[in-house]
């Protein structure tokens, strides 16, 4: 079989315009908010359902898969990543932007056999852009081919990330003077739509230059890594070694030069593993 997972991909593709079809109609209605570990760590309950909605229906045609998905983990199911065909499900990233109706919230869920993404998928539900890949075989918006920008000059590129409480000071002054320091290279501005997912595909598109963040999770990183890569992007951890899903953090980028140079200015601070406690 030339793609033994296409079938896979085709039933996420139907499952997550069912899923973005849910988002959108519950942006018409009241929303319901709950709060996670923090004031800023909101779930709704739109988050729980589309989860519920996503993984009860692959459950049922491959039942032998495993699930990482962002409320389950919240809820105490384990975040381990095996050899097993395993979907990695974002039901809403970018809550807060849903809680607030803004524009960028997403559906990302990234599919992964031996411990390697085959294929992800990003809907981004409010612009009706649907983000698809597959290993081997090109990244996609809405069926049409997409790429990185090929910017080479950091001085003349767009750069996203996200910024946010940070329990501990240091980290908070070190988020902040990451900022500092990146906007004096200087490089034409700097963004925070909201949505990790999001974010990765408008450097998979083109539309922005590069993207770094540190305190994510797997699942914010997993559908949209995939699309970075068939798109020609520069994905790797932000020590500037190999990109590994369940570290946190992540730096991409439209080439290997900007991607290098973010890697130089860019101090870390601890945010823990996916796989490990603490």
């Amino acid at each position: 079989m030339a793609d033994p997972w296409k079938e896979c991909m085709d039933h996420c593709l139907e499952v997550t315009k069912q899923a973005g079809k849910m988002i959108r109609d519950a942006l018409q209605k009241d929303i319901a908010i709950m709060q996670k570990s923090s004031p800023v760590d909101l779930v709704t309950e739109t988050d729980l359902k589309v989860e519920q909605l996503i993984i009860s229906s692959i459950r049922k045609k491959y039942t032998t898969h495993s699930f990482i998905g962002e409320e389950s983990v919240a809820a105490g199911a384990p975040s381990i990543l095996t050899d097993n065909p395993t979907w990695i499900i974002d039901p809403i990233d970018g809550t807060t932007n849903f809680v607030h109706r803004f524009p960028f919230v997403s559906v990302s869920i990234g599919f992964a056999v031996k411990k390697e993404i085959e294929f992800g998928i990003v809907y981004s539900c409010q612009e009706d852009k649907l983000y698809t890949a597959r290993k081997g075989n090109g990244a996609f918006c809405n069926g049409e081919p997409i790429k990185v920008s090929g910017q080479e000059d950091i001085t003349k590129s767009l750069v996203l990330t996200e910024m946010g409480l940070k329990k501990d000071p240091e980290h908070f002054k070190t988020m902040m003077s990451n900022i500092e320091t990146i906007l004096t290279i200087p490089v034409h501005g700097i963004r925070s739509p909201g949505s990790a997912a999001v974010n990765m595909c408008l450097v998979a598109c083109g539309a922005a230059d590069a993207y770094y963040h540190m305190g994510i999770h797997c699942w914010d990183m997993a559908g949209g890594a995939v699309i970075v890569k068939e798109a020609g992007g520069v994905i790797m951890d932000i020590s500037g070694g190999p990109f590994d899903l369940m570290s946190r953090r992540l730096i991409i980028a439209s080439s290997r030069t900007i991607a290098d140079h973010l890697t130089q200015v860019i101090k870390e601070f601890p945010v823990g593993r996916d796989d490990s406690e603490g």
